[in-house]
């Protein structure tokens, strides 16, 4: 008897969700139904793919090297119905996007309606994670990746670049007063990552160089958190544009030590995991990205 893919399928989606019961539920199927087919692909191959315990089920070796190969061939499935779906020039089929909770609320969600107007056959499935992912791992097809690239298995895309600014609330700068010179924010709380220490260097001219590394008084992984805690007038923080551009244009945030900012830029690139042609869906998704946000990444074309 020959393996299926609906069994690989189960078998992929269950190392992936770590339990039969969150695979069923991902493949809308029933827990019996995916415990039966484990059994079944286990029983073609004559051999032990995973060890289930009372609470967690563990790869064999055996199971890890199948693994790399089961991914194989489902991911030459979906190459295939990309290709038809091309050549009817209709892209299709599910598209796993990965970003900063920042870039997902500020940049990408403002545009899924529109994206899923003109491309209504594309399942668009919208994850956040502030740290970065083994694409191949989570099952992603395009993560936004914003500052240096380090990792060079991967095809990237520029798609724009966004500057860098001190902030402050209003309320918080008449409360703790004015940000005159860089020596004044000893005096302030300070509002930064917890990491990568990168994060923390702000982009302001010192005597001992053009950038300085801060010490933050409270301390948060997702820039997200930061631009709250900075409209919430708790402190002075350092952000990107594309999430404080409608904050500055409302006046909620206020540039602070203007004068003394040094104009950094952070690339944003779209990267993806491809040995073969790009599939039609990502081309079509980071097409629509670049043609819809501006080249300074803070604010998004309009038609």
């Amino acid at each position: 008897m020959k393996t299926t893919l609906d069994e690989l399928l189960a078998f992929v989606t269950v190392v992936d969700t770590g339990s039969v019961t969150a695979a069923a539920n991902a493949l809308a199927q029933t827990a019996s139904g995916v415990s039966r087919a484990l059994a079944r692909l286990e029983e073609k191959l004559d051999t032990t793919l995973l060890r289930r315990t009372t609470r967690r089920l563990e790869l064999t070796d055996e199971g890890r090297l199948f693994l790399v190969r089961a991914r194989a061939i489902l991911e030459s499935v979906e190459d295939a119905e990309d290709q038809m779906a091309a050549r009817r020039q209709t892209p299709a089929g599910p598209l796993r996007v990965n970003a900063a909770s920042p870039f997902m609320l500020h940049v990408i969600v403002p545009l899924v309606a529109a994206f899923r107007e003109q491309y209504p056959d594309i399942a668009l499935e919208l994850n956040t994670s502030d740290e970065i992912i083994d694409l191949i791992e989570h099952r992603t097809d395009v993560a936004i990746r914003i500052g240096a690239l380090r990792d060079s298995t991967l095809h990237a895309r520029p798609i724009a670049t966004s500057r860098l600014r001190v902030l402050a609330s209003p309320a918080y700068l008449a409360a703790h007063g004015r940000v005159k010179s860089v020596t004044d924010l000893s005096r302030h709380t300070l509002l930064g990552f917890t990491q990568p220490a990168i994060l923390n260097q702000w982009p302001l001219r010192h005597p001992r160089g053009e950038h300085l590394d801060i010490e933050p008084d409270i301390t948060a992984s997702s820039g997200e958190t930061l631009r709250q805690l900075a409209l919430a007038d708790a402190g002075v923080v350092c952000l990107s544009d594309f999430m404080t551009h409608a904050d500055r244009r409302a006046g909620e945030l206020v540039q602070v030590l203007a004068r003394d900012t040094v104009e950094v830029r952070q690339s944003i690139h779209a990267v993806y995991y491809r040995n073969t042609q790009i599939a039609a869906r990502i081309r079509a998704f980071l097409d629509f990205l670049s043609d819809r946000i501006a080249p300074d990444g803070a604010t998004i074309k309009t038609r």
